[in-house]
């Protein structure tokens, strides 16, 4: 699994904003793109990786040049493995314990939740749902002890909120197994 220096991603209102965006961002900086693509509804996200200065000079070329369409966006230092392998698709859940969720707004957001939430506690973050037929939403599925999931949930939905883009949480101390083996 890749660790990243940084990881920087612009979520624009437009698809044209967004890919123009994109071309500026990986000409203004030495970072690779992980995406460049297209969400609900009719939205764009730009998310590149790098070492943190490029990462900050690409995310800031993309949203100078189209500032007004930008819709979310964040670099994170030292983003969790985790966070960038939940995006990926669902990471096979280790063990069946309880159960997190972290709602979102935007894509952006739900990113940078999940990230403080595997941060702050012994929890397993094994998925990140982002935008495609969520109307532009974005969630996070985490499991662990019913404290740790408590106190992830808890940082993660901070940080959500710090911006106004928190829809909601759960913490289900002792899930059906059905409803884990429905959602992976």
């Amino acid at each position: 699994m890749l660790d990243y220096a940084a990881v920087g991603m612009l979520e624009f209102t437009g698809i044209a904003a967004g890919i123009e965006a994109a071309d500026r961002m990986v000409k203004a900086a030495d970072v690779e793109p992980i995406f460049f693509k297209t969400v609900c509804p009719g939205k764009f996200i730009a998310a590149v990786n790098g070492d943190v200065a490029a990462v900050n000079a690409a995310v800031n070329a993309g949203r100078e040049s189209c500032g007004q369409a930008v819709a979310d966006w964040f670099v994170i230092p030292n983003i969790h493995r985790e966070v960038v392998a939940a995006l990926g698709g669902c990471v096979p859940l280790r063990e069946k314990e309880s159960l997190g969720v972290i709602e979102t707004f935007s894509v952006a957001s739900s990113i940078v939740a999940a990230d403080a939430a595997i941060k702050a506690a012994d929890v397993q973050l094994f998925e990140v749902r982002t935008g495609l037929g969520l109307g532009g939403k974005g969630y996070a599925l985490l499991s662990g002890g019913v404290a740790s999931v408590q106190a992830a949930v808890s940082a993660g939905a901070a940080m959500a909120a710090q911006s106004g883009l928190l829809v909601g949480t759960a913490v289900l101390p002792r899930p059906a197994d059905i409803l884990f083996d429905k959602l992976v």
